[in-house]
């Protein structure tokens, strides 16, 4: 029975009947009474109680006594009333009556336009089903923008309509009190519950997911989107039951969201094949289609990340730009990232890229040490995004800007600045990786932190130029601190050349102003000395040109930096370009510097080395004996600079046949370089080297041997097995070996020192050429003495 009564409010009843009270004018109520049982068939709805438009925007619905309702096949069976109108279907429960299940509290966030089916879905789903009864929650972990979010409605989605669910809770979990809500709504639907005590009615949904003997099983998945703060969730998280499961999104790591039942799931970019594979479907769907090696070309632009691969599909079509054209955009540095997004985000997107990370960054501001997380990710953001030493983000330059830079409510006492430590440096770190802004491994030292290049993108974007610059110059510093003078470790010496590429990369103009950084030169050199010859040549090539159009054809750098190239020249087989170039630059020197000044006597000296090099044996000796005369003249004996013409002349003098005369010369020198700069200096280390082989050459061979055999343990242990003068000590003693008789040991010696530096230099550097020949002849000798005993 249904009546639509119409009557005034009783004025003594509740203030919140009365029309004043309401927001909205209420229409006529409607009342249904015993309206006994319904049944439908074959997906139709049955209805015990009312079904109808309502009267009036704010029309009451009183319903009691109501019967059974049936529904078969998908259909809907509703007992109390359903409210019908062009747009939405309201399902209420009769007064006092729980929700059936199964039951969704929540909206799932719609499906991606060209949602990409990835590899993250199967392990989630596998990590969720697979957990039995010892993990039942899963925390998705991972930067902003790989689709924590998608992939998690995905999961929650498919278990619903599989009908594996009974209960399903969807909660935005950016707040607690969103958390709160959430639950309260499930409580005051599933267990009745007072909605208007939130925090109570959350408690009651709570316990009532906890599993009670002889109660009918519920299948349950509560998934917190968006976790922002972990102790938001502190007396929130559902309890362990071994029919529900937890699922949490979330850009934090901290140790409080994982523990006993909660495994951590980290989120990454698209693989390279996912991320081609949407681009190609988004754009296909607007009849768009581009090569697909441009395709490709653009996904690595963008990290493969999926909201930005979302947002740069969304502006290619909106532009109608090709794909080259929105490649040159990105890779102009001018270009903010901001003006890559299209005026209207996809897919129902709250933020452009741009700022899709700088309430992380916010957050991670405030975790202690408060204030460094922002000044650390500015510098991060100019280095390479593959790995970058923490040596270099914990020096005393980096230290330096921390302190000056670190975000304060109120200064120190008497405005002073408390001092940052390498330990708060580190915590700064640890704060960017909870929040995902950074990777940062502790176990890599070399390659600590690891950073998205877009986030990089995104901060730079941040700085002011003048701010740019200023970190660029720390980052140099940075760098340069970090670099020992030794390169004994060759990984933590490649990954300074990365850095420092990168920097070079990003803020090459900063380093140029005032003058030429130190970082520019040294990179130059690691290259070189590492066995890279051609790309230190062209590295000072490129830096020749731009100190001269900088700062000018007569500045100290521009002569200095043509001062290492024509060095690297002549080590990448140039010889006569690079006596050339020395010979015009001696001239250039000796009349913006002097014929005195260091820099015009390096290069005597090197030009002396070049002539001896092209078969000018008497004219390197006599060039070096004026040059000896001069440096202790002008820098003293015991200058390194002096020692360095001494060792030269030595060398040369070995070389036009004067063994003995070397010999001594090196004894002699040897003595002094002990005395001046140590035992383990690498120059003295090199005397010792040379001074063995020209005992060699005397017919000491024994003696060569038991040279070489102790001067590599001490390269070793002071250089490290990879450095190249290590490697020349091996390729020696191999030699010599094999002159005192043993033949296969040099062979075997030669053999594992040709893998060294095939590794280490490359197959076409001009050190692992050598040792294939040598290799080769030692082969040829072991193969005649094979066949002189077989003869015998």
């Amino acid at each position: 029975m249904v009546r639509w009564p119409n009557r005034r409010p009783d004025p003594d009843a509740d203030p919140s009947a009365r029309p004043e009270a309401a927001n909205t004018k209420r229409g006529p109520s409607v009342a249904a009474t015993e309206t006994g049982d319904a049944t439908a068939r074959d997906g139709a709805t049955a209805v015990s109680g009312y079904t109808g438009p309502l009267r009036g925007p704010a029309s009451p619905v009183h319903v009691s006594h109501t019967g059974a309702a049936t529904a078969s096949k998908g259909g809907l069976a509703n007992t109390g009333y359903l409210a019908i109108d062009s747009v939405t279907l309201v399902q209420q429960a009769a007064p006092g009556t729980p929700a059936a299940w199964p039951h969704q509290v929540g909206v799932i966030p719609s499906r991606a336009q060209s949602f990409q089916h990835r590899a993250e879905a199967q392990r989630l789903r596998a990590a969720v089903d697979g957990g039995g009864t010892a993990v039942l929650g899963q925390v998705l972990t991972g930067m902003g923008g790989v689709g924590k979010t998608q992939l998690a409605a995905d999961y929650a989605r498919t278990t619903w309509q599989d009908g594996n669910l009974d209960v399903l809770v969807w909660a935005t979990a950016s707040t607690r009190s969103a958390v709160v809500t959430s639950y309260a709504q499930s409580g005051a639907e599933l267990c009745l519950a007072d909605p208007d005590d939130p925090e109570q009615a959350a408690r009651i949904f709570l316990a009532w997911l906890t599993p009670k003997a002889g109660a009918r099983p519920c299948r349950w998945l509560i998934v917190l989107d968006d976790v922002a703060d972990p102790s938001d969730l502190n007396g929130l998280w559902p309890p362990a039951s071994p029919n529900g499961r937890t699922l949490v999104t979330t850009r934090r790591r901290d140790a409080a969201l994982t523990g006993e039942g909660r495994r951590r799931v980290e989120i990454g970019q698209f693989t390279k094949a996912e991320a081609l594979a949407y681009l190609t479907v988004s754009l296909a769907a607007h009849g768009r289609h581009e090569p697909a090696d441009q395709l490709t070309a653009l996904a690595c632009d963008l990290g493969h990340l999926p909201l930005a691969l979302s947002q740069g599909s969304a502006y290619l079509i909106d532009s109608g730009d090709d794909v080259a054209a929105y490649r040159t955009l990105l890779a102009d540095r001018a270009t903010a990232l901001a003006d890559t997004t299209p005026d209207q985000l996809p897919d129902e997107q709250a933020l452009p890229l741009a700022a899709a990370w700088s309430l992380s960054i916010d957050r991670a501001n405030t975790l202690r040490p408060a204030g460094l997380a922002r000044p650390m990710l500015h510098l991060t953001a100019l280095l390479d995004p593959n790995g970058i030493p923490q040596t270099v983000l914990t020096s005393t330059p980096a230290l330096t800007h921390l302190t000056q830079h670190r975000s304060r409510t109120s200064p120190g006492p008497a405005g002073e600045l408390e001092p940052v430590s390498a330990w708060d440096a580190v915590q700064a770190l640890r704060a960017l990786h909870r929040l995902s802004l950074i990777d940062h491994t502790l176990t890599a030292p070399h390659q600590a932190v690891r950073v998205h290049q877009l986030i990089q993108r995104a901060t730079r974007d941040t700085l002011t130029p003048d701010q740019h610059d200023q970190v660029a110059l720390t980052a140099a510093d940075a760098l340069t601190a970090a670099w020992p003078a030794i390169e004994r470790d060759t990984v933590l010496a490649q990954a300074l050349r990365a850095n420092t590429t990168a920097l070079i990369r990003t803020a090459e103009d900063a380093l140029y102003r005032p003058a030429s950084h130190a970082v520019l030169f040294r990179i130059g050199i690691s290259l070189g000395e590492s066995g890279q010859v051609t790309t230190a040549r062209d590295h000072f090539e490129h830096m020749a040109i731009t100190t001269r159009d900088r700062l000018g054809p007569e500045h100290l750098d521009t002569l200095t930096t043509r001062s290492n190239l024509a060095r690297w020249r002549g080590e990448a087989g140039d010889a006569a370009g690079a006596a050339a170039a020395l010979a015009e630059l001696l001239a250039d020197q000796t009349r913006v510097l002097g014929p005195d000044h260091p820099h015009t006597l390096i290069t005597r000296h090197n030009l002396a080395r070049r002539r001896g090099a092209a078969g000018d044996v008497a004219g390197a000796i006599a060039a070096f004996e004026e040059l000896l005369a001069d440096e202790t003249r002008v820098l003293g004996p015991d200058h390194p600079h002096t020692l360095i013409i001494r060792h030269n002349l030595a060398l040369w003098r070995g070389a036009a046949g004067d063994v003995a005369g070397a010999a001594a010369a090196f004894e002699e020198l040897l003595a002094d370089r002990i005395r001046v700069l140590g035992p383990d200096h690498p120059d003295t280390l090199v005397t010792q080297h040379d001074l063995a082989h020209v005992r060699g050459r005397a017919g000491d061979v024994a003696g060569a041997v038991a040279a070489f055999e102790g001067l590599l343990a001490d390269q070793t242990r002071v250089l490290g097995p990879d450095h190249p003068h290590t490697l020349v000590s091996r390729h020696s003693l191999a030699l010599w070996r094999g002159e005192g008789g043993d033949v296969a040991g040099a062979v075997a010696a030669f053999e594992e020192l040709l893998a060294d530096r095939i590794r280490v230099l490359g197959p076409d550097h001009p050190d692992t050429l050598l040792t294939q020949h040598d290799l080769a002849r030692w082969r040829g000798r072991a193969g005649s003495a094979a066949a002189d005993l077989s003869t015998d």
